[in-house]
């Protein structure tokens, strides 16, 4: 029988699913894991469990983490840190238009990821010479969205709390103008877009349950007829489940759909 433990290896990042042998694991140990990489650390998320699928093979869950590996982990967060600093000078010296927001080492100290944003390609050739003379490993530029910026970087939100992105979220979900348009949002840019620019996550949250409540709701401009006399809709409050009626006279009255669902059931 085989056993599978999710895996990541960032705070907010996907859950890889390893076979986790018969090692006991529980929620946040660390451990060392098989990757397309080499070995890689990364902490328990979602203890071992039976496997749905057992034909499946999985990468191999290698042992629990050492104390040697705590060291060395913390070894490679000062070579990360050295070489943001030394590719960001080699950056500003050849005039580079990039933006280089985070470098990652590999568990076994064979590769240096950079990652960063810029408006169009690059001709980074002369920047990994330098880089590759300067740290003689393996050497990776990968540009990125202005998303993957934030939820590196991290922040607070408008809410008040850190945002979505780099808390917990660990895939970015499709967002549109729509989403904004149905929960009966501002559609100014400054109050629906998040840190990075872009449309809040969070508008996808409540979506569903926008679109579920209203099907039940009447339209806008739809005309109702009420015991006070006819009217048409001109407002809807989705989460009090109510909307506003402005009748012939333009007074306005205020209905739950359930009451009119009543009225109509009593005509």
């Amino acid at each position: 029988m085989i056993k599978i433990a999710g895996v990541k290896f960032k705070t907010a990042g996907k859950i890889y699913d390893f076979n986790s042998s018969a090692f006991v694991l529980k929620e946040g140990d660390a451990v060392i894991v098989e990757t397309e990489q080499g070995l890689g650390f990364g902490k328990i998320a979602i203890p071992p469990a039976e496997a749905e699928n057992q034909d499946k093979e999985y990468k191999q869950i290698v042992r629990m983490a050492t104390k040697e590996d705590f060291l060395r982990m913390e070894e490679i967060k000062i070579l990360e840190n050295n070489a943001f600093d030394f590719c960001l000078k080699c950056i500003n010296d050849l005039d580079l238009l990039m933006n280089l927001f985070s470098v990652e080492c590999a568990f076994e100290r064979n590769k240096l990821t950079f990652f960063y944003t810029a408006d169009g390609r690059i001709d980074f050739r002369e920047l990994i010479k330098l880089l590759v003379k300067e740290f003689n490993i393996r050497i990776e530029m990968r540009q990125v969205g202005i998303r993957n910026l934030s939820k590196h970087c991290g922040g607070v939100g408008k809410c008040g709390r850190e945002i979505c992105c780099s808390s917990f979220l660990q895939t970015f979900d499709p967002v549109s103008i729509k989403m904004a348009k149905e929960q009966g949002l501002s559609l100014n840019p400054t109050k629906i877009s998040g840190v990075c620019g872009r449309l809040m996550c969070c508008l996808t949250f409540e979506n569903e349950t926008y679109k579920s409540l209203k099907r039940d709701m009447p339209k806008l401009g739809k005309k109702i007829n009420l015991k006070e006399g006819s009217g048409k809709v001109v407002r809807q409050n989705v989460l009090k489940e109510t909307v506003t009626i402005r009748m012939e006279d333009n007074t306005e009255i205020d209905r739950h759909v359930h009451d009119l669902e009543d009225e109509k059931r009593q005509d």
